[in-house]
């Protein structure tokens, strides 16, 4: 039987920081009340006038094709997760494709948010798993900053989202790297966390931006309580099912790297399976919630700082607009 593995990650994230004290000279919050609801310290905002998804996406594959020991020419599929194309159509991968300068190789959107990176791992494994496609390029990666309220309005969500792109080459193999991943939605919250706009489903005088007023509907809205509520459950869930599907126990997991949505979320995590400090992997201090960007950009981090070896075993979970939420248990191979 085929499997899959990762063989290969990479990162990319703009140069320009964003302190906190940055942002309290134009909305009314502080430092302390920042680190207080998120543990985020600073994050990362592109300069508009050199920096794209594709460019920063196509920088992040080259450092993970480089550590893969491949080129994008043994590319044969690309699974692009973001929310926050370049372009409200075509979709980011095809412009990943240009930037990589390959031709005719398939390329598709993965649009679930927070979870949209596991569930990018999910696709890619399962064509491996297949025979279609041998070796898959896997990005997760967002540019929240230029959609941000940065006014006091927009406080609850202006503090959080950064910008930054991670990637995974993920490759077939005769043993198991990928153990498994598990996928899962609930439509009913869909309104909880969302960007209304711009939709489809509204009356022509609507949906023309020459004819909108009120632009309130293309800001982030997120029942932030709610979310904190469901996210700390069905994290918990999602990780045990993974768990519970390869005979293992949370004493197995070598590293936890969970989506980076707030500090307090991972660290209720941590608390509720008794994970010591250096089983779990946080980096939402320097980089905000870059939301499918940032559980490869952990990954990538913890790689680099030796935090992940050979026959470990690494546990990815998420949960996020949707809502929906997944996880992935990898032997690091």
């Amino acid at each position: 039987m085929q499997y899959s593995k990762i063989v290969g990650t990479g990162h990319h994230v703009p140069e320009k920081i964003v302190t906190n004290d940055d942002l309290s000279k134009v909305i009314d919050t502080t430092d302390e009340w920042i680190v207080e609801r998120t543990g985020i310290k600073e994050r990362r905002f592109i300069d508009p006038a050199k920096d794209t998804l594709a460019n920063m996406s196509a920088s992040a594959s080259r450092m993970a094709l480089k550590n893969a020991g491949m080129t994008a020419d043994d590319i044969d599929f690309i699974v692009f997760a973001t929310i926050t194309p370049d372009y409200f159509f075509p979709g980011s991968g095809v412009l990943l494709q240009r930037e990589l300068g390959l031709e005719s190789i398939p390329a598709i959107d993965i649009r679930n948010a927070c979870s949209g990176f596991i569930y990018a791992l999910s696709v890619a494994d399962q064509f491996i798993k297949t025979g279609m496609y041998r070796n898959v390029l896997v990005i997760g990666g967002e540019i929240q900053s230029t959609a941000l309220d940065l006014t006091t309005r927009g406080r609850g969500t202006a503090v959080i989202f950064g910008d930054g792109v991670g990637a995974a080459v993920v490759t077939a193999s005769d043993q198991p790297g990928i153990l498994s991943t598990h996928l899962h939605s609930d439509g009913r919250y869909a309104e909880e966390l969302y960007v209304k706009d711009p939709g489809s489903s509204r009356p022509r005088e609507e949906r023309q931006p020459e004819q909108i007023l009120d632009t309130s509907t293309y800001k982030v809205y997120m029942n932030g309580n709610l979310v904190f509520k469901h996210a700390v459950v069905r994290f918990q869930e999602v990780i045990q099912e993974a768990l519970d599907a390869n005979n293992m126990t949370k004493e197995d997991i070598d590293l936890l790297i969970p989506h980076q949505a707030n500090l307090r979320i991972s660290q209720y995590l941590q608390q509720k399976l008794g994970l010591a400090d250096e089983k779990v992997y946080n980096n939402i201090m320097r980089y905000g919630n870059t939301t499918a960007g940032s559980i490869p950009i952990a990954m990538s981090e913890a790689i680099q700082e030796g935090r992940i070896k050979p026959g470990d075993i690494i546990c990815l979970a998420a949960f996020g607009s949707g809502f929906t939420w997944a996880s992935a248990l990898i032997k690091w191979i």
